[in-house]
């Protein structure tokens, strides 16, 4: 075969594979888009957002709409929308064959509640970032009350953590410290209800079970919330089945390895 006629099918034969995939993909423009796969990762037992809420936001924002067609579809434009929401942490948004698309989300973690003394509430997260509280779901976690200055928009936890100048002024940091050690201690967890401020800086708990409360004291690192934790659940575990849990007022682990505690004035 002459190189002329071979260098013509070749020319035919690649023109003939870009008509296809061009008309084929003005087809598949063409089309109404189909609902996404969606996949929301919770990282813990409380959900913040629902495929039902995720789908209407989208809808509101403009990015999804009734007829619209693949030609109007901008991934780029929902996943950036999609990790600007408050309760999402990681997202990704991706089309594959068929005019088949996801969104994959992750969550945020919420490790505390806070109601500082100036009205505010919202929550903290796993990773020191503050989240405003949601109007359609409550977390189960840890809330913290009082004497707490820190408003929404001051630094996050982690910010003032790795900044000494920091310290000083601002609560959020020891109430990182407590919160990230209950949220991944089964026994705290179920223990611990509430976290009070008071006006010298220390935090006073208030248990779920028994009528004492907790003085926990300063919590200025991690190594110091770890190690009054310790204190506490072999008392809890060695202690209390022992003595009972209406036998003390107040168990005060303020004090550098030791644990004091009241008991309850006779009647």
């Amino acid at each position: 075969m002459k190189l002329w006629v071979k260098i013509a099918l070749w020319i035919f034969l690649f023109t003939g594979v870009i008509l296809v995939l061009y008309f084929g993909n003005e087809k598949e423009m063409s089309e109404t888009v189909k609902a996404p796969q969606i996949n929301i990762k919770v990282n813990g037992p409380d959900t913040f957002l629902t495929n039902q809420e995720l789908i209407l936001r989208l809808k509101n924002a403009g990015l999804l709409f009734e007829g619209q067609v693949h030609e109007k579809l901008n991934i780029n434009k929902i996943e950036s929308f999609v990790l600007k929401m408050p309760e999402v942490r990681r997202a990704q948004v991706y089309k594959r064959i068929n005019n088949e698309w996801d969104i994959e989300i992750e969550l945020i973690k919420p490790i505390a509640r806070i109601f500082n003394n100036s009205g505010e509430t919202y929550y903290l997260d796993a990773d020191g970032k503050k989240m405003k509280r949601s109007d359609l779901h409550t977390a189960r976690i840890l809330v913290f009350t009082g004497n707490i200055h820190d408003k929404f928009n001051t630094e996050n936890a982690i910010s003032i953590i790795n900044n000494d100048s920091l310290k000083s002024i601002r609560d959020i940091d020891d109430i990182f410290h407590i919160s990230n050690y209950v949220c991944n201690d089964p026994l705290l967890q179920s223990l611990i209800g509430q976290v009070y401020l008071n006006e010298n800086k220390e935090f006073i708990m208030i248990p779920v079970l028994g009528d004492q409360k907790i003085v926990f004291g300063k919590a200025h690192s991690a190594k110091q919330v770890r190690e009054k934790f310790q204190r506490l659940k072999v008392f809890y575990k060695e202690a209390i089945p022992y003595e009972g849990w209406s036998k003390y007022s107040e168990i005060s682990l303020k004090y550098e390895g030791q644990i004091v505690c009241k008991r309850v004035a006779s009647e």
